[in-house]
């Protein structure tokens, strides 16, 4: 497996990229990911900070998403994480590197925290993979991880559209001719406040558990870093 990261020449001069993340897998789960150039971003980065959180000059809303749980519900993301500090990742089961990689850290740095604010923390990962990741294949993969994550999957077009609306770009899975499918999504994690509900926090793809822990304390009391 690789990873490779390229930053465009827009999203230097925004001083932050939300790169594209292609995994490709097979059946047995091996592939690679490559991330290149920046996505339609409609927000702004002015700084950034020891936790490796970046400050964005224009926070954004969350995106009006409903779709089905992991565990076979409907989910509005908007009502049901209302007033709760919230990640957001869109990525998939399949994945070979950054998604496990992503989630297992954001799974070891909030059981660092303080049972209080293990309770009031909501992380919800959307699936870019949409038909292969059912609730119960969901609820199986971030269970291991995390019993208390969400996992979040419904209708691609749905899902694409709402995570345009976050300056997240992905695309239709696609399969190789060695069967192989290929998603394409971005590897950023969004962090939202919860006094406003607003994306106020950025995490690139190489974010480590250490570097969470020490930037989810302020994102749960809605404080800049």
């Amino acid at each position: 497996m690789r990873t490779t990261v390229k930053l465009g020449a827009a999203a230097l001069v925004a001083a932050t990229a939300l790169a594209l993340t292609g995994c490709g897998s097979s059946s047995g789960g091996s592939g690679s990911s490559t991330a290149s150039g920046g996505s339609d971003a409609n927000v702004a980065a002015v700084s950034g900070s020891g936790s490796a959180g970046t400050l964005l000059d224009t926070p954004f809303p969350k995106p009006h998403l409903v779709l089905t749980d992991n565990h076979g519900k409907p989910f509005d993301l908007v009502k049901q994480t209302a007033g709760l500090p919230t990640l957001l990742f869109f990525g998939y089961t399949h994945c070979p590197d950054v998604c496990p990689t992503t989630m297992s850290d954001l799974a070891l740095a909030k059981s660092r925290l303080p049972a209080a604010d293990q309770a009031k923390l909501r992380v919800i990962m959307v699936s870019s993979d949409p038909e292969r990741d059912t609730p119960a294949r969901l609820n199986a993969w971030l269970g291991a991880m995390d019993k208390s994550f969400i996992g979040l999957t419904g209708r691609f077009s749905v899902i694409r559209a709402a995570a345009k609306s976050v300056g997240v770009g992905i695309d239709a899975p696609v399969k190789e001719k060695d069967g192989s499918v290929t998603v394409t999504h971005g590897a950023e994690v969004l962090a939202f406040w919860p006094k406003d509900n607003m994306g106020h926090i950025l995490y690139m793809s190489g974010t480590t558990a250490a570097q969470y822990q020490a930037g989810l304390p302020r994102i749960i009391r809605s404080e800049a870093p």
